[in-house]
C-alpha cells in the first residue's frame, strides 16, 4: 500500500490491486478510510470519517488532484 501524501495524520495510498478501476485515492486516518475517484472527486465510500473531515479531504484531494493522477499513471499506466 504505497502511501502517495500525508496530510494532517491522514495517509493518502492505494492497494495494489487497485489498477483494476479507474484512478482514486484511498484516504485513512484513526481507523476511518475513505475512497475518492480521480476524475470527478465522487465519494465511492466513507466509512468513519465525519461530514466535515470528507469536505477537507474532498478539497485536499482536488488540491492534489494532478500530483495524484501523475502518480497513478507512472504507477499503474492511463
Amino acid at each position: 500500500m504505497p502511501t502517495v501524501l500525508r496530510w494532517r495524520g491522514y495517509r493518502f495510498f492505494w492497494y495494489p490491486y487497485d489498477a483494476i478501476e479507474p484512478a482514486h485515492v484511498h484516504i485513512f486516518k484513526d481507523g476511518a478510510e475513505c475512497k475518492i475517484w480521480l476524475h470527478d472527486l465522487s465519494v465511492a465510500f466513507n466509512r468513519g470519517h465525519s461530514s466535515k473531515a470528507l469536505r477537507a479531504l474532498i478539497e485536499k484531494t482536488k488540491e492534489q488532484q494532478v500530483h495524484l493522477l501523475g502518480v497513478w499513471n507512472d504507477q499503474f499506466g492511463e
